[in-house]
This record gives C-alpha cells, structure tokens and sequence, in this order.
C-alpha cells in the first residue's frame, strides 16, 4: 500500500520533470511524438481518463525504472 503511494507521488514527480523539459509545451515535438506511438498506438483506450490514467502507469513505470524497482 505505501508502496504504491511513493509510486505515485515520483510518478508525479516525473510528470512535472517532463513538463518542465519541455517547458510544457504540450504541442511540441516530443509530446506529439509521445502521443502518436503509446496514447494512440493499436488497442489503446479512448477518452480523456483513460489516457490520464494511461500515462500515470507510464510515468509509475518510469520512477520505478529510475529507482531500480
């Protein structure tokens, strides 16, 4: 349970990191290239939650990697 906590707050973590590299220009190159190759790859889900919920796996899946979980 607390494990899935601290996940969270570093996924977070990462999200904000990646918004300030990119100084949060949310058109630029590397989001336009993040959305067409996992938001909008074959079988992903449709809609605004899902895709939100969809990057905060992958953004849980980065701090773990960062961390070496």
């Amino acid at each position: 349970m607390i494990g899935r906590v601290i996940d969270t707050i570093g996924a977070l973590w990462v999200l904000l990191t990646l918004g300030v590299v990119s100084k949060f220009r949310f058109n630029g190159d590397y989001w336009q290239w993040r959305t067409h190759t996992a938001l909008h790859a074959k079988g992903a889900p449709e809609g605004r939650l899902a895709r939100a919920h969809l990057a905060m796996e992958y953004a849980r899946w980065a701090w773990r990697m960062r961390r070496l979980r």
